[in-house]
C-alpha cells in the first residue's frame, strides 16, 4: 500500500515515457491544473515586427568578460576555482575536456554512461551521514531524527567552490533538496507522523566537505567537515528589501513579518561572484493546502484539497485556511542566499527579486560595477524576470557585497520577433531569414523602490509578482528554466524546457521566441544586452529548437548540421566550462524522444556553432541537475535526481548508484578519465582464475593484499580474515563492545577484533560450543556458507529433500545453507560437480564469493 496517496492525474495524459509520478510529486500536476496565466498579453504574432534584424543581434558589441575574484581571509571563497596547467587543447573553444559523445540510451536503461576513456564517482548518497554521531543509512530503520543528520532526497543544484590553501584537493559543496518521493523511499506500513516528519527532513540544503588526494582522481565526502550542516525546516530565515515586514509577510507563527523558518521546493541556482550561493524556491505550492477562492491563489497554484505528503497535518502553516496563517506561502517562492562559509550564518530571502516560482538565480557584474541577476518563471506561460542591483560591487568586500541583493530594480521581459507572423505557423519551419530572432524590451516592475505597476504597492509587486507582471504585458514562455549570463561572452542563455500546451485548444499560440504547437522538445533562447547589462533594450535568438532530427524535423542548431548533432530535448540547467562552450542538462528526455536524461556540451562560436554532444546519460526516470563543468581538470559533475520515480519500494525499478538490489538513491557523480591504474598483485593478473572478483574485492577495500605485494590467492582464508570481509561488505558498520566477551580466545587489540564481535552480535556465527571463536583456524567451506546465508538475513528456504551436491548429504550439517548457495548462484561447485564441505575456503574462491553475491546477485546485509 502506497505511503502517500498520489493523484496521478497525468497518467493518461504525459506522452512517451514521462512519469506521472514526478508531475505528482514534482509540481503538484500543475499542467492539468487551469492554466495560472490567463491574462491577455500579446503575442508575437499580434505585434508590429521589430526593426532590429538578426544581424543586430550578430554583430551587437559584447564587452569582455569581468575577472571577479574575492579577496579576504581563507573562509572567502575564490570566485573561481584554480586550476593547473592543461593539455594541448583538442575540444571547442581550447578546451581541454575532449572526448566522443556517447549514443542516446534507452529509458529502460538502469545505467550512468559516460564517454569511453571516462569513469562515474558517486560522490554523496541520499542518507549518507555527515557528522561521525549520524547514524548509517538503513533501508529498514529511518527516522527522522537520522534524516536531520544526513545527506537529503533529491540533490538538484549543485556548487563546488575550491578551499582557498588547500592546492584544489578541498573544497566545499552545496546542494538543494527540491522534493521527496515517500513511496520509494519507505517500507509499506511506515506511520503516516513519520512519513511526513521523514519527508520534511529530507527537504532544504545540505553544505559539506569534500576531499580529494589530487586532481586526477575523485572527491568524497568528509565526514564532520568544518562546513558541514543541513538546513531543515526549522532553520532560520531573514527577509530582506522592500516587502520585509510588510503586512503580506506577517503571521501568527512570525508576526513580524522579517523572519520565517524553512525552504522548500528548491530547484536550480547560481554562484555569487562573492562565494554565495542562491537557491530558487520553485513548486511550493503542492505543500499548501489553501482557500482557492482568490485570485492569487489562481494564479500561484494553491487549491483547497488535502495535499499528498500530508504536512498540513503535522504542522498548521501548510494550511492556509487556518486564521492567522493565511500568509504562509508568501513566505516561499523566493530567491535565497547561502554562505557556506559560514556555518552560523543565517540564510536570507530576498524579495527584491520578486516572488514566482523561481528556478533559481544567476549574477553578473554589469560594466558600471552594478550585479544583475536573471531568474525563470518555471511554469507553462510564465516570464522571464531580471534584477539589476542599486548598489554597485567593491572587489574584496565581501560583506557589502552580499548586501547587493536587499535593494534595486525588478524588470520583467517582452519579446518582438522579426519575421511576418503568417511565417510563425506552429511547425518549428524557419522563417524566410533562416533564423528565429528578434528584440526585446524589459519592462520595469519597480524601480528605485517604487511600483510602476498601477494599482500595486511596492511590496504587492514583490510578493504578488505574477499578478503584477500580468499587468505590464510580457511575454508567455514555454517555461524557461535556468538563466544563464555567460562570462566569457556576457550574452544570456535561456533554457525553455518544454511546452505541450503551446496552441492547443485555447492556449496561447506560437510566437518567435516560443515556435512550435505542442513544444514537447523545447528551445534555447540567446540574449544580448549589447555592452549594457542594466539595458532596458536587448537583442535576441534562438541557439536551439530542440529533439531528435530523426523523429522530428522541426528542429534548429544554430545552423549547424541537424544529422551531426546529438539528440537533446528537455533542456533545463545550464553551465558554461572556462573557455565557454555552454553546457546542458535535461529533464523530460523520456517523454519526447524516448532517452535517458543526460548532459550535453554546446559549440558557441565558429563553424561548429550548435554543434551538439551528448556527454553522459543517467539511469532509468533519473533527471539530470547541478551540471558543474571543471575542463583544465577534465572533470564534470552532475546531481542524478529521482532514480526510479515509478517503482515501488518493494519493487523497485532502480538500484542506482550502488546497483546492490535494494533500491535507487539520488546522488551527486563525479566523472573522470579513468585512471591508468596498475596491477595491484605480483602473483595474480588478467586471465588468473577469479582475477575479476579478487580486482574488485580489492577496489571495494574488502580484501587487501600483503606488504610484499602478492594477494596470495590459493592461500585458506581464516576465520577471523572471514568476520573482517563480511564487516567491510556491510561498509565496516560501527561495533559496540559488549561488556562481557563472548569468545575466550578473543582478546582486546586482537587483529579483527571488531568485525568477529559485529559477526557474533549479528548472528553470523556463534563460535564453537567451548565459547572460543578459534580465529585463527583455516574457514571450512561448509561454514562459510553458513556465514554469508546469515549476513543475507538467514532467508526462508526449504530443507533441502535431495543432495544439493553429490557430497552434501542432505542431512548434513549446513546442507540448507549450501543449497541456498547455489539455487542463488552463488557458487557452482567444483568441476568434478562436488563441493567439498569440508575443504578450507582459499582467497580467491572468497572474493569470488562475494562478488557474485554482490554484484550479480544484489544480496546485501539485513541486519539482525
Amino acid at each position: 500500500m502506497a505511503l502517500i496517496d498520489l493523484p496521478l492525474l497525468m497518467k493518461d495524459h504525459v506522452a512517451g515515457k514521462r512519469s506521472p509520478v514526478t508531475c505528482a510529486l514534482k509540481c503538484g500536476n500543475q499542467c492539468l491544473s487551469p492554466t495560472c496565466n490567463t491574462s491577455s498579453n500579446g503575442y508575437f504574432r499580434d505585434v508590429v515586427s521589430a526593426a532590429l534584424r538578426r544581424r543586430t543581434l550578430l554583430g551587437g558589441t559584447a564587452a569582455g568578460a569581468l575577472a571577479l575574484s574575492v579577496a579576504g581571509p581563507a573562509t572567502a571563497a575564490p570566485a573561481a576555482p584554480g586550476v593547473p596547467a592543461a593539455p594541448a587543447p583538442a575540444a571547442p573553444g581550447g578546451s581541454a575536456l575532449d572526448f566522443t559523445a556517447i549514443d542516446p540510451v534507452d529509458w529502460e536503461t538502469d545505467e550512468f554512461t559516460v564517454p569511453e576513456g571516462f569513469a562515474w564517482h558517486p560522490i554523496i548518497r541520499w542518507g549518507d551521514k555527515l557528522f561521525a554521531d549520524a547514524p548509517d543509512f538503513d533501508w529498514d530503520a529511518q527516522s527522522a531524527e537520522a534524516q536531520r543528520v544526513q545527506f537529503g532526497y533529491n540533490n538538484d543544484y549543485t556548487e563546488i567552490q575550491e578551499i582557498p590553501g588547500t592546492d584544489g584537493l578541498g573544497a566545499v559543496m552545496f546542494v538543494n533538496h527540491e522534493y521527496t518521493n515517500e513511496n520509494i523511499m519507505l517500507p509499506a506500513g511506515t506511520d503516516p507522523t513519520a512519513v511526513a516528519e521523514i519527508g520534511l527532513a529530507a527537504h532544504g540544503f545540505t553544505v559539506v566537505d569534500l576531499e580529494r588526494d589530487s586532481r586526477e582522481e575523485p572527491y568524497r565526502y568528509v565526514v564532520d567537515g568544518e562546513h558541514n550542516r543541513r538546513y531543515l525546516d526549522d532553520t532560520a530565515y531573514a527577509f530582506t528589501g522592500p516587502a520585509a515586514g510588510d503586512e503580506l509577510l506577517r503571521t501568527s507563527q512570525f508576526p513580524e513579518g522579517t523572519t520565517t523558518e524553512g525552504t522548500f521546493g528548491n530547484c536550480s541556482g547560481g554562484l555569487t561572484p562573492w562565494g554565495t550561493l542562491l537557491s530558487g524556491e520553485e513548486n511550493f505550492h503542492g505543500y499548501f493546502r489553501g482557500a482557492g477562492t482568490s485570485e492569487e491563489d489562481a494564479r500561484y497554484g494553491l487549491v483547497d484539497e488535502a495535499t499528498a505528503r500530508g504536512w498540513e497535518n503535522v504542522d498548521p502553516r501548510f494550511d492556509l485556511r487556518t486564521e492567522g496563517l493565511e500568509n504562509s506561502a508568501h513566505h516561499f517562492g523566493w530567491i535565497v542566499e547561502v554562505d557556506p562559509w559560514d556555518p552560523e550564518s543565517t540564510p536570507r530571502k530576498h524579495t527584491s527579486l520578486g516572488r514566482f516560482k523561481h528556478e533559481g538565480a544567476n549574477v553578473i557584474v554589469a560594466e558600471d560595477g552594478r550585479v544583475v541577476a536573471y531568474s525563470g518563471d518555471d511554469e507553462r506561460f510564465d516570464y522571464l524576470y531580471k534584477f539589476v542591483s542599486r548598489d554597485t560591487y567593491i572587489e574584496g568586500d565581501r560583506e557589502h557585497n552580499k548586501t547587493l541583493l536587499e535593494h534595486g530594480d525588478l524588470y520583467v521581459a517582452k519579446f518582438t520577433g522579426n519575421s511576418p507572423a503568417a511565417e510563425i505557423d506552429g511547425t518549428g519551419a524557419l522563417p524566410s531569414d533562416d533564423a528565429f530572432g528578434g528584440s526585446g524590451e524589459w519592462l520595469p516592475l519597480v524601480v528605485d523602490g517604487e511600483s510602476q505597476v498601477e494599482g500595486f504597492t511596492t511590496a504587492e509587486v514583490l510578493v504578488l509578482t505574477r499578478l503584477a507582471a500580468d499587468q505590464v504585458g510580457p511575454t508567455k514562455m514555454d517555461r524557461c528554466e535556468d538563466v544563464e549570463p555567460s562570462l566569457a561572452s556576457r550574452k544570456v542563455y535561456v533554457a525553455c524546457t518544454n511546452n505541450s500546451n503551446r496552441g492547443v485548444d485555447d492556449y496561447a499560440g506560437p510566437d518567435e521566441t516560443n515556435p512550435r504547437s505542442r513544444n514537447r522538445d523545447g528551445h534555447v533562447v540567446e540574449i544580448d544586452e549589447q555592452g549594457d547589462q542594466t539595458s532596458t533594450g536587448f537583442a535576441w535568438n534562438l541557439l536551439l529548437v530542440c529533439g531528435d532530427p530523426a523523429q522530428n524535423e522541426a528542429t534548429y542548431f544554430g545552423g549547424f548540421p541537424a544529422d551531426q548533432v546529438s539528440p537533446i530535448s528537455c533542456p533545463d540547467n545550464l553551465a558554461f566550462d572556462s573557455v565557454g562552450n555552454l553546457w546542458i542538462s535535461t529533464d523530460g528526455a523520456p517523454s519526447s524522444i524516448g532517452y535517458n536524461d543526460g548532459l550535453f556540451r554546446v559549440t558557441l562560436d565558429g563553424d561548429e556553432r550548435g554543434r551538439v554532444e551528448q556527454f553522459l546519460s543517467v539511469p532509468r526516470d533519473a533527471e539530470t541537475c547541478g551540471p558543474i563543468v571543471r575542463d583544465a581538470d577534465l572533470t564534470a559533475f552532475v546531481s542524478v535526481q529521482h532514480p526510479g520515480e515509478d517503482g515501488e519500494f518493494d519493487a523497485q525499478v532502480s538500484f542506482f548508484p550502488d546497483f546492490d538490489g535494494t533500491g535507487p538513491r539520488p546522488t551527486v557523480v563525479q566523472v573522470l578519465p579513468e585512471a591508468d591504474e596498475e596491477e595491484p598483485f605480483t602473483d595474480m593478473g588478467p586471465g588468473d582464475e577469479h582475477y575479476e572478483a579478487v580486482l574488485w574485492a580489492y577496489r571495494e577495500g574488502i580484501a587487501k593484499g600483503y606488504d610484499d605485494g602478492t594477494f596470495r590467492p590459493t592461500q585458506a582464508v581464516n576465520r577471523d580474515a572471514m568476520a573482517a570481509f563480511l564487516h567491510r561488505l556491510a561498509g565496516s558498520p560501527e561495533v559496540t563492545m559488549p561488556r562481557t566477551r563472548p569468545f575466550s580466545d578473543v582478546v582486546d587489540g586482537q587483529e579483527h577484533e571488531e568485525a568477529i564481535i559485529w559477526a557474533y552480535q549479528q548472528g553470523i556465527t556463534t563460535g564453537w560450543a567451548d565459547r572460543t571463536f578459534r580465529p585463527t583456524e583455516s574457514i571450512t567451506r561448509d561454514a562459510m556458507a553458513a556465514f554469508v546465508y546469515r549476513y543475507a538475513g538467514s532467508p526462508e528456504v526449504e530443507t533441502p529433500t535431495s543432495r544439493p551436491f553429490p557430497d552434501v548429504p542432505a542431512g548434513s550439517q549446513f546442507a540448507r545453507e549450501i543449497a541456498w548457495l547455489k539455487a542463488e548462484g552463488i557458487t557452482t561447485g567444483w568441476s568434478d560437480g562436488t563441493y567439498r564441505p569440508l575443504s578450507p575456503m582459499n582467497r580467491d574462491a572468497t572474493a569470488a564469493f562475494l562478488y557474485r553475491m554482490r554484484e550479480e546477485q544484489g544480496i546485501t546485509f539485513r541486519s539482525r
